[in-house]
Formats: structure tokens, C-alpha cells, sequence
């Protein structure tokens, strides 16, 4: 492609260290001819000195080709409900720890920058939740998740009453802490500590894990993308969670449906590494001893 890309850029507010690098590749970027724009607030903290950054406001300006994110995986999971509309894919750029949803770590970010120079990256669809909560059959939530939603007690101490459908069946009554249900993406996260297992992206399916439930059946189930799974509230009050960032207190008699999201939610990478590689890679899993090449 012979055009410069529209990149926009994404921080971590409160990391001097998200800032400082941002700038620097903003400059790289700005030399190379590629026009950079960013949210009012973060325009504020990268120093623009002999560059250019565009303010960015959704629906009005031009939709950016990429949205390079700094910070980690919280971060990225934030950058995505700027992203998630214009369908703009994210890059992440590690500043966290494990940093799961993130491309490059920041040893990497000349690659990057060439990749982004050159238009030459790889996206990828990732599957998303949608999330309704009615109350008398009226719609008082609605979000969204990337990773996961979790649906838990809000005081330490007593059972979570909920009960389980499946495809309009009923499964069971859970009295325990609540149920994460995650996407693939997502399976690697909270779901992944609470004993679910890894789910490979391309995967089109959803994981539901009771959390410390009281039954008999109350192990990990992977559940066809197509399905619709319904939480009715028997509790007096509990949380729901969606990606830790969206919140919605919830009451008795409440009712929570999850979907696959209608729309996917595109990644960026710089190469088509597969999951393998990056799964070893951000659990540091042992492999020595292997005899391939």
C-alpha cells in the first residue's frame, strides 16, 4: 500500500514510562510521514516537540488504519472501547507484566514501527461477549467484553444464589462466588486462575466456570459460540464485571444474558506467529528437552 497509515495512540495515563516511549515513537513515525492523532487526553501527555498529533474524536475524524496501545493487557482492554466501533485493530506495546493481549515488548519497538511504516501487519478477529441485564423483562445494562465476564457476590462471606440456562434449558442452581464466562481470548485471564483452560483463539467457543461453587457439577464447560447463556439473580445483591472495567450492581431477581458479540474485535501483530509461540513465551513454559526443530 502505497498511502502512510493513520496510526492512533493509545497510553497507559498514569505511566511516565507509557509517555516517554509513545513519544519517541511518535517522532519515528512523524519522520517517516505517517500522521498520528490521539484522544484529547493523551495528546496532553505525549510531548510534541517537532511532531504533529491530531486530536481524535470518534465519528469525526478519519478512521485510523491501526491503534498502537502502551501499557499492558488493562490497558489494551481499555484502548478497545475506543477501537471496538470503527473496527480499528489494536497493537499493544507490553508495559504490564504477563502483558497476553500485547504484540511487542518495548525491546521490540523498532520492529514495530517499521512494520507500521511499511503497512505490514497481521489482523486478527477475536471473539467478543455481548452483555444484557433485565430486570421485569426491561433492559437496565448492556456492555460488552473482550476477555471475560464475571458475575460474583459483593460481600465476602455468603453464598452467591444463581441460577444456570442454557439454549433456554436450565443446567443448575449454583450457591458458591459466582461464574466467569470467558471468551478464548479471555481464557488465558481470570478464567485461567480459576482453573479453566486455555482455548486457543480460532476456537469459536465460550468457557463457563462456576467459581467455588456447593454441587456436585460445578467443573469448567466449553460452550458452542452460538449459544445463549442466562444467570437469573436469587441473591439479595452481587456484581457483574465486565473485562474488570464495566460494572453493574445486580439485585434479586435480575436476569444476565451472554452472547457472542455480533462483531469481532480485531488484534494487530507484526508477524503470524502462532498461539503456541506466544503461550510458551508469556508463561515462561518449560520446553527444553523438545527434539523438533
Amino acid at each position: 500500500m502505497s498511502n502512510k497509515p493513520i496510526v492512533l495512540i493509545l497510553l497507559h495515563n498514569d505511566s511516565v514510562e507509557a509517555n516517554k516511549i509513545a513519544a519517541q515513537v511518535c517522532q519515528q513515525l512523524s519522520k517517516a510521514q505517517v500522521s498520528i492523532c490521539a484522544l484529547a487526553s493523551d495528546k496532553k501527555l505525549v510531548q510534541t516537540q517537532g511532531f504533529e498529533i491530531d486530536e481524535y474524536i470518534e465519528g469525526k475524524s478519519a478512521n485510523p488504519n491501526l491503534a498502537l496501545v502502551f501499557g499492558g493487557d488493562g490497558t489494551i482492554l481499555r484502548a478497545v472501547e475506543v477501537t471496538r466501533k470503527s473496527n480499528i485493530p489494536v497493537l499493544g506495546i507490553n508495559l504490564g507484566h504477563v502483558g497476553f493481549l500485547a504484540e511487542a515488548e518495548v525491546e521490540h519497538i523498532e520492529d514495530v514501527v517499521k512494520a507500521i511504516v511499511e503497512h505490514k501487519w497481521v489482523e486478527e478477529q477475536r471473539l467478543a461477549i455481548d452483555v444484557v441485564v433485565t430486570k421485569d423483562s426491561e433492559i437496565v445494562f448492556e456492555s460488552f467484553a473482550l476477555n471475560d465476564v464475571a458475575i460474583e457476590k459483593s460481600e465476602p462471606g455468603h453464598m452467591f444464589d444463581l441460577i444456570l440456562e442454557i439454549d433456554g434449558k436450565p443446567v443448575s442452581r449454583l450457591w458458591g462466588d459466582g461464574i466467569v464466562l470467558a471468551t478464548p481470548t479471555g481464557s488465558t485471564a481470570y478464567a485461567f486462575s480459576a482453573g479453566g483452560p486455555v482455548v486457543w483463539p480460532e476456537v469459536e467457543a465460550l468457557v463457563l466456570l462456576p467459581l467455588a461453587a456447593h454441587a456436585l457439577f460445578s467443573d469448567p464447560m466449553v460452550i458452542g459460540a452460538d449459544s445463549e447463556i442466562a444467570i437469573d439473580v436469587e441473591s439479595d445483591e452481587g456484581v457483574l464485571s465486565a473485562d474488570g472495567l464495566r460494572k453493574f450492581a445486580l439485585k434479586e431477581k435480575d436476569r444476565v444474558v451472554l452472547t457472542s458479540d455480533k462483531s469481532y474485535i480485531n488484534l494487530a501483530h507484526i508477524d503470524a506467529a502462532p498461539f503456541t509461540d506466544r503461550l510458551v513465551a508469556k508463561f515462561k513454559l518449560p520446553v527444553d528437552g523438545w527434539r523438533g526443530e
